[in-house]
């Protein structure tokens, strides 16, 4: 399976880390800031070519990566999402306390980003074999 993926990341560096390695899973589009990251997804969603999983980083311009998670969930509310049908979410973060992980009340990875783990995450969230 082919995944259809937005990374939304700040940081030069790790966004191009990031790009090279989710492009193995699939198709990766990339924004600089949690404004484009809310702008994309509802692009896609207009476009009927969603997302399959998005990577947000927590510390971002305009809008962090828990606002844009709030905004994205709120958007499949507003448009009739089922749960089975929302887009899988991974936040990644440099900052490694536990309240950032338990903010993040979906999928977590630290930075650098593990690939073993990270593969893992992917795995549980069923996107991946």
């Amino acid at each position: 399976m082919i995944l259809r993926i937005l990374l939304a990341e700040d940081d030069f560096a790790s966004r191009k880390f990031m790009t090279k390695y989710l492009s193995q899973f699939g198709d990766c589009d990339v924004t600089v800031d949690g404004e484009e990251a809310v702008d994309a997804f509802i692009m896609a969603l207009e476009d009927e070519n969603p997302y399959d999983l998005i990577c947000l980083d927590v510390m971002m311009p305009v809008l962090d990566g828990y606002q844009v998670l709030k905004a994205i969930r709120d958007i499949e509310v507003q448009r009739g999402i089922i749960k089975e049908e929302k887009v899988k979410v991974i936040m990644t973060t440099a900052l490694n306390d536990e309240s950032n992980v338990k903010m993040a009340f979906e999928a977590y990875s630290g930075k650098p980003v593990d690939e073993k783990k990270f593969e893992k995450v992917l795995k549980k969230l069923g996107l991946i074999e």
